[in-house]
């Protein structure tokens, strides 16, 4: 009879602990940045990007292998050919950016699965689909941790004029914002970030662990600022307890991330003291 090692015993392994450490780092630096996501209202477009990121993976390893460098090249690479080819085609022709860049990214992800069929590395295709966190190297960690910092201080830094920019954009240019490089810093950090969740939660499942942290604070203050940390804690939270949660279960911890912190948005939805549906019910 086969025996499986407890958790305790799993934890002492080094493979469990790179795990347990790019829950913590991966959920806090995606919760952080799903504040903008939120504020900005584009759920939709970082989905679109999150599924765009597969045919640069597939374009840099037929070209010059599979590396960590050479998939966040190609991933960084895709994303900009789809996000500034959307706005490309939406100037030049009667299309809106939403169907350009839907056309884009259905196109370039079924040209992207094809070519990684073809190069018969089915186990990696399956961990950029949906993601293996405990299949995580040094290197994946490192480069995670690298994004998540660059990302927080980032927004930290820029947190007083990108409030400003995104409730009130004339205002800010008025006030001498630099709304443009705003716009593009922003846009590239969110990109960075979705890049170092890819090995996590793949990308299917990469753009709910960019949205639902900061979705669930949402719900529960009117503060903006608050937004951004209460989305960060919420997304290392999930993340965390996830891992814990997938073990025992014999769970895939990729998509039992995503079910926490759907489970936790599902539970502000219904009971938020002020926005709750129960709330809502009573003011009625």
């Amino acid at each position: 009879m086969t025996t499986f090692p407890t958790l305790t015993d799993f934890l002492a392994e080094p493979i469990a602990k790179r795990a347990l450490l790019a829950c913590l780092m991966i959920g806090f630096s995606n919760g952080f940045v799903s504040a903008f996501v939120v504020l900005r209202k584009s759920a939709l477009k970082i989905g679109t990007l999150s599924h765009a990121l597969l045919p640069g993976i597939a374009l840099a390893v037929l070209m010059v292998g599979l590396t960590a460098w050479s998939a966040l090249a190609g991933a960084v690479f895709a994303a900009l050919i789809v996000g500034l080819g959307s706005i490309f085609l939406s100037r030049t022709s009667r299309l809106d950016q939403d169907t350009s860049m839907g056309i884009l990214y259905t196109t370039a992800f079924a040209g992207g699965y094809l070519i990684l069929t073809q190069l018969n590395i089915r186990q990696k295709l399956d961990e950029w689909l949906f993601g293996s966190i405990v299949g995580m190297a040094d290197s994946d960690l490192w480069i995670a941790f690298g994004i998540s910092l660059i990302a927080v201080i980032t927004l930290t830094a820029l947190q007083r004029s990108l409030l400003i920019y995104l409730f009130e954009p004339n205002i800010a240019a008025s006030l001498g914002v630099p709304v443009r490089f705003l716009n593009y810093a922003t846009f590239a950090i969110t990109i960075l970030v979705l890049i170092s969740s890819l090995q996590a939660v793949g990308c299917i499942l990469s753009v709910g662990l960019l949205v639902a942290p900061a979705a669930t604070v949402y719900l529960l203050t009117d503060n903006a600022r608050t937004l951004f940390w209460g989305g960060g804690l919420i997304g290392a939270f999930g993340s965390v307890l996830a891992f814990f949660i997938s073990y025992p279960l014999g769970w895939s911890v990729s998509a039992t991330i995503i079910l926490v912190l759907g489970s936790l948005f599902l539970l502000a939805y219904i009971f938020s003291p002020r926005y709750g549906l129960f709330s809502k019910r009573r003011r009625a």
